[in-house]
């Protein structure tokens, strides 16, 4: 087998969308994909409704933590083959350079943390949903076309997929 795709998703807490993410990616990805998720100024802990939903489900979490982005700007880091912002927010901040030419693709959804009272696992259950579905046609995409400028487009279509805020779907014309 040859090397795993190295993933970065980025939102700015990386409390919630960005670490259901990475977990997702860590599971389907199946060892053809390792997955981080980091943000531009993180919270300090994963959101509990996170943790838990993941948990339930299976999904891995040993490794998850809040993060900042500048964890992998530094060197020795992973040098990325995608990064995905998740958030409206990350994909309009100016992330540090990152190493390599990483291809680069907005996700955006809507932020399930918002939600507050009885909607609040819903909404979580919805955003891991909306990522696994996006991450599920990532990964169906033939692995030829990975390293290829045509898959940015490709990546963009994905990102305007069912559940995507308007900026993601905006990113797609």
């Amino acid at each position: 087998m040859s090397k795993p795709f190295d993933v970065l998703f980025l939102c700015t807490g990386n409390s919630a969308r960005s670490i259901l993410a990475e977990s997702a990616m860590n599971k389907l990805g199946a060892g053809r994909f390792r997955a981080w998720s980091a943000g531009s100024e993180p919270k300090g802990a994963v959101h509990p409704a996170a943790l838990g939903l993941l948990e339930t489900l299976g999904f891995p979490t040993a490794e998850l933590r809040s993060k900042s982005w500048d964890e992998f700007a530094r060197p020795g880091a992973p040098e990325f083959d995608f990064i995905f912002t998740v958030c409206d927010n990350a994909a309009g901040e100016s992330c540090p350079v990152w190493p390599g030419r990483p291809i680069t693709a907005h996700w955006g959804i809507d932020d399930p943390a918002a939600v507050e009272g009885d909607g609040q696992a819903e909404a979580f259950r919805q955003a891991l949903r909306y990522l696994t579905n996006r991450i599920s046609l990532f990964l169906a995409l033939p692995q030829e076309t990975h390293d290829s400028m045509s898959l940015l487009g490709k990546l963009r279509e994905i990102g305007g997929t069912e559940g995507a805020t308007s900026k993601a779907r905006n990113d797609v014309r």
